[in-house]
């Protein structure tokens, strides 16, 4: 059965005066106006699935009040492909956290059957029928026969080199790449790169850029998502109305003017308002974020989000920012230092506690659906004005459902497993946002003022002597380790959580110590089966044909179980019986704080300092070497997929505008609730 998740909101909203419901509404409608931009950065195919899906909606609403069943007696398809296309349309609409091709789980003949209920619908399936059911490509990645990016469209193949070159002219002319799509395309019989800056204005800039290794001009070409980024910006006219400050009154104007003009210097302007914005009662994030799908690793999908704060869960969350510098100085490379008030060199000597919050989402508009967020992404803001950390608590509840058993865990203890599963994963994610996203100092040069001694730098505690490298002038985290930098930097933030799961002052903190129900040793136990279980899930999102990895985080989690298996002196075991296509995890407790945790330690030491010290050449041969998969774990990757269990879906709600109130619509943890949903928001 496909596990669906209704993300709850009624209470929240109920909770919230007429004037906020109204700001809510319009930044609900902003937020979903970013469908189509993030459907189109996934594949050329994406937006007329969508509308596929739709229009087979209101086929079956109009003709059939809404019975599947009858839909597909009415053109001879068995019921169970019904469910089949179901299945397929609330995983589509949900997108899924893998970078994998998924298809229909039907014949082509029985979609191509249904879809004559209406013309639209025909037209619509000829256009996507091969693509749709095709095996190729079979996994997002840089454009090859076997792998495709929409980051990279058009039918002139762009090679990684190419890429490259481009971004580093974008750099070197101050041209952000966050909100970009890069065009290989024929001109007059000459190559040009076009640069595709999402934008709602379409005047582009007569500027040409050139490099001896292109074989044609670099554009600049904007007013890519204009119709959507139109709309969005409409929307958010309407809340700024409604808007409870004047600082979110500015840092929605700022949005307006980043997304009207293309100008991602706007754009940071708004993060640095948006974080002055404490403890709002409605939270939102809205920008092209987070750059896990960009194969280069710097172009970000759009994302937004509108969520209402929970004031309870919020408590917990203030009282661990409030003891952050005193865990702070428990980390690798702070150990031992009496220098930048007990944190080493390598870390802030004043930790500015950042606005942490428990909030229920009401809106969450992203390909994946994170359980807790840290922004902006800019150093440069995060040192100069903070940042922001927010745990999505009615996403966090997904965790605790306890039919979601393990195939990875002993059936002996898979059911406390699954029962402890919350708990233990709340705090970790916490400690990831808070402590892991949250640290680190990057060595840096401005304009020939460094922020350390560079007549006498520190000393790299990995090789003893004093460090030789920095990020120069213009030089940033994403730009120097480019497609490493986002799953390196999830990898440092999970290990942050891991290697401080078992602090007994942390744990008490949240309710937990060795006279509770569940004790502190079960939760840092639970962490280390997951970190098993999660290392195993992770290889399906590793493509073989092209030995590149999907994701991000899924890539982050099988190094750090392969570092476990090298470096923890047997604290983690696998046990494989290929025969019966079985894997299991097994952790021995008594090996925890003796071997996994100063193993955790001694990766997190690493990537802390690579990161630190813009040292991507040893980065890269550290970390390709973890997360190589080969030999042993290419069997274990062929029964992981054979075990692949469902993705996840999420049913989320609707508001409506009603004269001048607002109600909300939330809707059944079915996937034809999950059809209604997005057939409501009328996109």
């Amino acid at each position: 059965m496909l596990p669906i998740h209704q993300l709850s909101i009624g209470d929240a909203f109920e909770g919230l005066t007429d004037k906020e419901k109204l700001y809510a509404h319009h930044m609900a409608k902003a937020a979903w106006s970013g469908t189509r931009i993030i459907l189109r950065q996934v594949s050329p195919e994406a937006n007329r699935i969508f509308d596929l899906v739709m229009e087979l909606h209101r086929s079956c609403q109009q003709s059939f009040d809404g019975r599947w069943d009858d839909l597909g007696r009415a053109y001879g398809v068995p019921v169970e492909e019904v469910k089949a296309f179901l299945d397929y349309a609330a995983v589509f609409l949900s997108n899924g956290s893998g970078d994998q091709k998924f298809r229909p789980g039907m014949r082509q003949e029985s979609l191509k059957a249904i879809c004559q209920s209406s013309s639209r619908a025909t037209s619509l399936f000829t256009s996507i029928a091969i693509p749709i059911f095709s095996s190729q490509p079979s996994s997002l990645g840089y454009p090859t026969d076997e792998t495709q990016s929409a980051y990279y469209p058009g039918t002139f193949p762009i090679t990684p080199e190419e890429i490259a070159e481009v971004s580093h002219i974008m750099e070197d002319n101050g041209i952000l790449p966050e909100n970009t799509r890069i065009e290989k395309v024929a001109e007059g019989g000459s190559t040009v790169y076009n640069v595709l800056q999402a934008s709602v204005e379409t005047a582009s800039s007569d500027r040409s850029f050139h490099s001896p290794k292109l074989a044609g001009p670099v554009k600049i070409v904007q007013g890519d998502h204009g119709d959507e980024l139109a709309s969005l910006c409409n929307s958010l006219e309407r809340a700024s109305q409604y808007a409870a400050t004047s600082t979110q009154q500015a840092f929605l104007k700022q949005y307006q003017q980043s997304f009207q003009t293309g100008d991602l210097k706007l754009y940071k302007e708004s993060q640095k308002t948006w974080v002055k914005d404490i403890a709002p009662v409605i939270e939102s994030i809205f920008g092209f974020v987070e750059p896990y799908r960009d194969p280069f690793g710097i172009r970000a999908e759009f994302e937004g989000v509108v969520a209402i704060a929970d004031r309870e869960g919020t408590k917990v969350l203030t009282r661990l920012v409030e003891e952050s510098s005193k865990f702070i100085k428990l980390l690798p490379w702070a150990k031992g230092c009496s220098d930048h008030d007990g944190k080493g060199p390598f870390e802030r000597s004043l930790f500015e506690p950042p606005d942490f919050s428990s909030i229920h989402a009401l809106v969450y508009c992203s390909s994946i659906i994170f359980a807790g967020i840290n922004l902006p992404n800019y150093n440069d803001i995060r040192q100069e004005c903070g940042f922001k950390n927010v745990i999505i608590a009615n996403r966090m509840s997904a965790e605790s459902n306890k039919a979601d058993i393990s195939p990875f865990v002993d059936p002996s203890e898979a059911q406390t497993f699954q029962e402890h599963k919350y708990p233990a994963y709340y705090i970790w994610v916490v400690l990831h946002e808070l402590l892991g996203h949250g640290t680190g100092k990057l060595m840096s040069e401005e304009g020939g003022n460094f922020n350390f001694d560079v007549e006498n730098p520190p000393i790299n505690p990995l090789t003893g002597v004093p460090i030789d490298s920095w990020y120069r002038h213009g030089q940033t985290w994403t730009g120097v380790f480019a497609d490493l930098a986002t799953s390196v930097d999830e990898c440092r933030a999970e290990l942050v959580g891991a290697y401080l799961i078992d602090e007994p002052e942390i744990l008490d903190l949240f309710g937990f110590n060795e006279r509770s129900d569940i004790t502190a040793a079960d939760l840092t136990y639970n962490t280390y089966l997951q970190l098993g279980v999660d290392g195993l899930r992770g290889l399906q999102n590793f493509n073989i044909e092209g030995k590149k990895w999907g994701q991000a985080h899924s890539r982050a989690h099988f190094a750090m179980l392969k570092c476990l298996l090298r470096d923890g002196n047997g604290v983690l075991a696998i046990d494989c019986d290929s025969s019966t296509d079985q894997l299991r995890v097994h952790v021995d407790r008594s090996r925890i704080i003796t071997s996994g945790k100063p193993a955790l330690g001694r990766m997190l030491l690493n990537l802390h300092m690579y990161r630190c010290t813009a040292d991507v050449k040893r980065c890269r041969e550290y970390y390709e070497d973890l997360s190589n998969v080969d030999g042993q774990y290419l069997e274990w990757r062929r029964i992981v997929l054979a075990k692949k269990q469902p993705k996840w879906v999420f049913v989320q709600a609707n508001t409506f505008l009603e004269g001048k109130s607002v109600t909300l619509k939330e809707y059944p943890a079915t996937p034809e609730g999950v059809l209604q949903s997005w057939a409501e928001r009328v996109l």
